[in-house]
Parts: C-alpha cells; structure tokens; sequence
C-alpha cells in the first residue's frame, strides 16, 4: 500500500492511493467561487464530486461516459458521505469540487476512493469535523477478509463501511450482495475493532487486540495500517509501516 501527496496542477488538495493493484487519484479544488450561482446556498458551500474512470484501468479497455451508471452512482455515494463530514457552514456561496480518477481497479474501489478524498480535503486545508475511513469486508465460510480484490468481491458476500473513528459514527453502509444477518454482525465486530485502533493509537491494548484478529483470521492489515497512519499522522507521516512519499 502507497500514499502519495504530491501536489498535482492547481489543485489545492491531491492525493493518491494504491490498494494493491488498485489505484485512486484525488484532487480538490476550493472553496471558490460557484460555477453555477443558482446551485450555491447563502448558507453553506457547494460540495461536486465527478467520477472519471480510465479505460486502460481494467482489462476490458471499456470507455465509460459521465452518464455511465456505475460512475453517478459512486460519485453520489462519495458526495453523501463527505457532505455531513465538511464543514460548509464556513464557506457560504462557495464551491469544493472533488475529481476522482480511477487509474487501476482490482477490488476495493469504493473505499479507496473514500480514504484517497479523505486524504486529499486533508492537504487542501478544508476543515472537517472527523476524518473519514473505509473499509471492504467480506466473509469467507466462516472466516472474515478485508481489502478484497475484484475475484474475491465476485465469489464472496461483502460489505463496505464508512466511519468517523473519533466519534465512532458510521456514515455509510454499502451492501450489493446477501449476507446472514449474524455474519453480518461479526463483521460489524471486526469492523468496530479496526476503528477504535485508529482512534486511539497510543492505546496498546486495543492495537494488539485488533493486531491479533488480524493474525487470528489471516486478514489484510492494509485497511488497519492506513487507518493507523491518518489517525497519528495528519501532519506527520513517518509511519515506517506504510510507504507515504510527501510533496515538496
């Protein structure tokens, strides 16, 4: 797993995340001012997200257009779970607007997707009231994963989680396939586990508890690392786990 922050054009915030062989850009632009005068709100700021989704980032080389289903929809899907999250009562008549680039996929992609804005509304300055994380969980006869690849996704039922840490707030749930409601709940145990170490990373206990689920149950502590490393490093990324290569 690699984090890399190095600005990109003039976009104020940027960021880009690889999940294995899955790759996420992020760049936002804001606040400024609207585009469109007759969306903003004298109150609050505008939030955009747009979805681009490279033709070379699958094998099936397929050209997807703004109108493609699956592109609004995971750009709607972003949108809801950041809006609560920004603070746009500071930026009245204004506009944040979120870019997406999908450069590789190979599971994982929503959630990637999540941590790459996290990350990249962090080094635009924009304030939030939490840093949000996601994480894909999927069970395999008994046993749960996490940071599941697309084969994995086809051949197990899953589910993605998007969480405030600090607060211990869920700010979304995404499920496509059918999954036992007490499969579910461990899932939601392990799930709980994971957040609480990247709230309170000083904490020792919880680091080894959620440490040795991860042994126990042979998951992939990609999701537990990144966590680990926004919730101690938003100004420091010398986390010597993880590969995070910062801007100039």
């Amino acid at each position: 797993m690699t984090i890399d922050l190095t600005p990109r054009g003039t976009a104020d915030g940027s960021a880009v995340i690889t999940h294995g062989l899955t790759e996420v850009m992020v760049d936002v632009f804001g606040p400024k001012e609207a585009k469109l005068r007759g969306q903003t709100s004298h109150d609050r700021a505008l939030v955009t997200v747009e979805v681009g989704i490279m033709p070379f980032s699958t094998g099936e080389r397929r050209k997807r257009n703004r109108g493609d289903k699956r592109i609004l929809e995971l750009a709607a899907t972003i949108k809801q779970t950041f809006e609560p999250v920004i603070q746009t009562a500071l930026y009245p008549r204004s506009e944040i607007s979120i870019f997406v680039h999908i450069l590789q996929q190979d599971g994982g992609l929503l959630p990637a997707s999540i941590n790459a804005t996290t990350l990249a509304l962090i080094t635009a300055g924009i304030p939030l009231t939490d840093y949000v994380t996601a994480i894909t969980c999927g069970v395999y006869s008994t046993n749960p994963l996490l940071d599941l690849n697309t084969i994995e996704e086809n051949d197990i039922p899953h589910l993605t989680v998007a969480s405030l840490p600090r607060t211990g707030k869920v700010t979304l749930v995404a499920m496509e396939t059918r999954l036992h409601v007490e499969r579910t709940a461990v899932l939601g145990i392990y799930v709980r586990r994971l957040i609480r170490a990247a709230a309170d990373p000083t904490d020792v206990t919880i680091q080894e508890d959620a440490l040795t689920d991860v042994i126990k149950h042979r998951l992939n502590i990609a999701s537990l690392l990144f966590l680990w490393t926004v919730a101690t490093a938003t100004g420091d990324f010398d986390n010597p786990d993880v590969s995070v290569r910062k801007g100039p």
